[in-house]
């Protein structure tokens, strides 16, 4: 493995270890040459390992956000399987452990965001992470998602409807406060078994032009919680 590589699958599994620092996960690439790949995993590193090998040759790499029935493990452990059939749905996940909130550019479907689309995502997700730490919210994650940008707040909650409630009704709070024509918060997240960009790999969305590249998701605040 080259420098460049050890490095890459480093930066993956400490992302994974923030993410997901305990349980059982899925990696899922959803739309690849090989349809939907798809592996569970209960080892930070072989994940990455699997992810970098993928980065970039894919539209984008996901994992759970919440942790799964250690069951599926059995699915396909600790490795990556094409033409997956069966991925996580909300009724496998154990416990809600995040919050999450999605920021994105608005431009037509299956490009990539200019630089001044998605500065301007970072920039709105930063406001509404000011705003939430005046009401007294703890330090979250700041991340960019490839295209736009992602605010992670940690939470410890069963996988029930209340929860489910809560949660939708937070990310709706947010979506009216800071969606506008040219940002939108995404209000489809709140569901539990929510795939998420796995940061430290490449979000390849349509062609990659001078105007609109291919940006690797990345955490930019908050790798220490």
């Amino acid at each position: 493995m080259t420098s460049d590589l050890f490095a890459n699958v480093k930066a993956i599994a400490a992302a994974l270890r923030l993410l997901c620092p305990d349980g059982i996960f899925e990696i899922r690439c959803p739309g690849s040459p090989r349809a939907t790949i798809s592996g569970y995993f209960d080892s930070h590193k072989l994940a990455a390992v699997e992810a970098v090998k993928l980065s970039g040759h894919v539209p984008a790499i996901y994992v759970t956000l919440n942790p799964v029935d250690p069951v599926l493990l059995a699915r396909s452990a600790n490795r990556l399987t094409s033409y997956a059939k069966n991925t996580t749905t909300d009724k496998d996940i154990v416990r809600r452990r995040w919050l999450p909130f999605d920021f994105d550019p608005i431009r037509p479907a299956g490009i990539s965001a200019t630089d001044t689309e998605h500065q301007l995502a970072i920039d709105r997700a930063i406001q509404a992470r000011d705003w939430l730490t005046s009401l007294g919210f703890p330090a979250g994650i700041l991340a960019d998602s490839g295209n736009g940008a992602h605010l992670l707040y940690r939470v410890d909650a069963p996988n029930n409807k209340d929860a489910t409630d809560l949660i939708e009704g937070a990310i709706k709070v947010i979506s009216g406060k800071f969606s506008d024509d040219r940002v939108k918060v995404d209000l489809s997240v709140h569901n539990p078994a929510r795939i998420w960009k796995l940061y430290g790999t490449q979000v390849c969305k349509g062609d990659a032009l001078p105007d609109r590249p291919h940006r690797m998701a990345r955490i930019i605040d908050g790798v220490t919680l």
